[in-house]
């Protein structure tokens, strides 16, 4: 676990910040709080995170377009806070790179098992044997022992913590058909209903990521009523 590591947690409800933030602090973690949008911008660049806890129902600036900004200007994860039972912007929240959710009311316990899940995949070093290697598909280099993506010309492809476990676990099993739950095991998610759309959603913005054309892969392929493939080396086509 990264002990120490920094969380802004942005929600507009001040007595949750207090809570949230004395309880995190207590466990060790570099805590500050923001009300919104504008306090997070305000405060991001004296603290950089390491995660965000944000709240999707913020006033002004919606907490969708916040995570957005977050994963295009940053590589920290993101823990979203929901009211129950509003699954369409817990899709559309994952969709955008989300690490992880929540849904409101929740006990400070069960935040702090997400936070720790979430830093864990985050700040993992890599092992031995197969971690250590890079794999090349495409245009792409997978580098397995640093946990980055990068294209054949040097430019890195930004990864959520998430999305390189499940690219870290089709590396290690190419050329396997591997079920939703076999992936969930291997990527250390095994939390998640494995018939859940999360686990499509996050291979779906990995193929935006990867593939020369999203809408017929050529690495990640779906093999119908079994799961996924990985074929790294697919050829290109002419």
């Amino acid at each position: 676990m990264a002990a120490g590591a920094r969380i802004i947690i942005v929600d507009d409800e001040p007595d949750l910040r207090d809570l949230l933030e004395e309880y995190l602090v207590a466990q060790g973690f570099q805590v500050r709080s923001a009300g919104d949008g504008v306090a997070l911008r305000a405060l991001i660049g004296d603290f950089p995170p390491d995660l965000v806890v944000l709240d999707l129902n913020l006033p002004g600036e919606h907490g969708l377009a916040i995570a957005r900004w977050l994963r295009d200007t940053s590589a920290c994860a993101i823990v979203m806070l929901t009211a129950a039972g509003e699954l369409v912007d817990r899709v559309v929240g994952l969709e955008m790179g989300a690490d992880d959710y929540l849904a409101k009311p929740f006990d400070p316990r069960e935040l702090l098992a997400r936070v720790r899940a979430v830093l864990r995949r985050s700040f993992r070093p890599a092992a031995g044997g197969a971690d250590t290697r890079k794999v090349r598909f495409g245009d792409c280099l997978l580098d397995l022992e640093a946990r980055r993506l990068f294209r054949s010309d040097g430019r890195e492809v930004k990864l959520t913590a998430m999305e390189f476990d499940l690219l870290q676990a089709f590396a290690s099993h190419p050329n396997r058909v591997l079920s939703r739950d076999q992936l969930l095991d291997l990527a250390h998610h095994k939390r998640w209903d494995p018939f859940d759309r999360s686990i499509d959603i996050r291979i779906a913005r990995i193929r935006r990521k990867v593939e020369p054309d999203p809408e017929k892969p050529r690495y990640l392929k779906t093999v119908r009523g079994a799961g996924y493939l990985f074929a790294p080396d697919a050829e290109e086509a002419p």
